[in-house]
């Protein structure tokens, strides 16, 4: 049995009928996991342990890990600074701020590799400007080359724990105030404004990225589409002009970003029909048999392959990785990073 286009989540700390009956489908790739199914590290590891499980071969677990006001597993966890520590690191020692970000996903990384998790959708790519709240101090710098050069050695940092990573929110949510988790966003700009914003994507796919994460935003004066319903944004811009061979991965379908393509049905299959190898649906248990149904058939081989290049590799044990130098230069590296987070987002 494949990996399908479809990733939900759970209701609680563990499997209940109804969730296990969805993840047998071959319409469904796997699960995102969120503060809600976190009680403590053994009870993740066997929930984690459970999903895949489920069947062969297993399917992914994923996670927003990002640090700062989204990381949903806390203690033990380390408490992972806001990717803005990052940028402002850079503004005062360019050298230390890249050796932190490679300490960053490698930490990051490694914990979630330790309990089993797949992967993190991180980082975060989104620029500074100061003006969308929902990314705030999620964004690294107000620099496309400084957030390309962080990033860069962050996903290098989650590859060498065995993480591949996932920049987000393509093509950019930086330029827009609305949150497209509970407002249709629309950026106004045009293309030749966004061209910074894209910059970090191709300095990245250009270095093997392994997977995208596409907004809820719109920008009507391209496409009349949010972008992850648009086939310009996925398959003219990021698959034709980026040249990314990747993972498309749609941000969640619940979100009222997504409204305008109709019931979550319909928005699912637009979203694979624009492009997406994998779509997110979230918070939403009464929809996922209704999504089921709609993609009764559904098979793209294509899409099936660069789901499973998404696998987490290899992983030590926790106490190993606890007790491990690498994990204590990551940790005193990071450390004084850490900022008080903000309220934690839910979506």
């Amino acid at each position: 049995m494949s990996l399908g286009p479809l990733m939900i989540d759970l209701k609680s700390t563990s499997i209940d009928a109804d969730e296990r009956a969805w993840l047998e489908s071959p319409l469904v790739a796997g699960v995102i996991l969120f503060k809600r199914n976190f009680a403590d590290r053994e009870q993740l590891e066997r929930l984690v342990a459970d999903i895949h499980a489920v069947r062969e071969p297993p399917l992914l677990v994923a996670v927003d890990q990002e640090g700062g006001r989204v990381q949903r597993f806390r203690e033990p966890f380390f408490r992972l600074p806001p990717m803005r520590a990052l940028g402002r690191l850079y503004d005062r020692d360019p050298d230390a701020a890249l050796d932190a970000a490679r300490a960053f996903g490698w930490l990051m990384a490694a914990e979630m590799r330790a309990v089993g998790v797949d992967l993190s959708f991180a980082p975060v790519v989104d620029l500074d400007l100061r003006l969308a709240d929902v990314i705030g101090d999620r964004a690294m710098h107000s620099s496309a080359e400084v957030t390309a050069k962080l990033a860069r050695r962050f996903v290098a940092g989650a590859g060498e724990a065995g993480m591949a990573a996932t920049a987000k929110h393509f093509p950019t949510h930086a330029g827009v105030k609305a949150d497209s988790h509970t407002e249709i966003a629309v950026d106004q700009r045009e293309y030749e404004d966004l061209l910074d914003d894209l910059v970090p994507y191709r300095r990245l796919i250009a270095a093997g990225l392994a997977a995208v994460m596409v907004a809820h935003v719109g920008f009507p004066r391209l496409d009349p589409r949010p972008a992850s319903l648009s086939p310009w944004w996925i398959k003219s811009q990021l698959r034709g002009e980026l040249g990314f061979n990747g993972a498309a991965i749609s941000d969640d379908m619940s979100m009222a970003g997504a409204a305008i393509g109709g019931t979550p049905a319909q928005r699912v299959r637009q979203a694979l029909d624009a492009g997406c190898d994998l779509v997110l649906l979230c918070n939403a248990p009464h929809d996922v048999p209704a999504v089921l149904d709609a993609l009764r058939g559904y098979v793209d081989p294509a899409a099936q392959v660069r789901l499973m290049r998404l696998r987490g590799r290899g992983r030590l044990d926790w106490d190993t990785l606890r007790a491990s130098d690498e994990w204590r230069r990551a940790s005193a590296m990071l450390g004084p990073l850490c900022e008080r987070p903000d309220l934690e987002l839910h979506g």
